[in-house]
């Protein structure tokens, strides 16, 4: 009664499932073909990693570069100079930057970058005997109040450094957009 069950559940249309076994030639084209596809990879590895390891690199917070004592800024922006570390891909260099600091009315330090929002050229403080106060830029006659807002020419106004005044001395950070005016 048995050998009757099992000979219905195989009935004529069902194939018994045959386990296909992998022949010598399979296996080491397999092998031959893993193993080279591997070795042909291992140059690719360096490099992909120098692409993308400065991509992974955590940023951190802004470097505060100590630029000035506290106690010589005045109401009248003056030019500061000043070398900051920076860090393109695996190079690192420490170029000079500017800053033109001074105090607000309500004495508080800000710094603005020298550089022009019109075509990038370095503006000045006072220099100009017809525009008195003003920072002007010789190359297109930009002009921009003492905060840095533009007056003419100039599309927007020039950009500020993060400042923070700590133990007597005044600390220059990142570049931001001018929130002064």
């Amino acid at each position: 009664m048995s050998e009757a069950h099992d000979q219905d559940t195989h009935s004529a249309g069902d194939k018994p499932v045959l386990k296909k076994e992998m022949s010598r030639r399979q296996f080491l084209t397999y092998t031959l073909g893993g193993t080279g596809g591997f070795l042909a990879a291992l140059p690719l590895i360096p490099m992909i990693r120098f692409a993308v390891d400065p991509l992974l690199q955590s940023k951190g917070e802004s470097d505060w570069v100590k630029v000035a004592e506290a106690d010589k800024i005045t109401t009248e922006p003056t030019e500061f100079k000043f070398n900051k570390l920076q860090v393109d891909g695996w190079h690192k260099s420490e170029p000079e930057f500017v800053a033109w600091i001074a105090r607000d009315e309500q004495g508080r330090i800000f710094a603005l970058s020298p550089t022009c929002k019109h075509l990038g050229c370095t503006v000045n403080w006072n220099t100009k005997p017809e525009f008195p106060n003003e920072y002007y830029c010789p190359c297109h006659d930009a002009r921009y109040t003492k905060d840095g807002k533009n007056i003419v020419v100039a599309p927007a106004p020039l950009d500020e450094y993060e400042v923070k005044e700590e133990n007597g001395y005044v600390y220059v950070g990142n570049l931001k957009p001018n929130s002064r005016v």
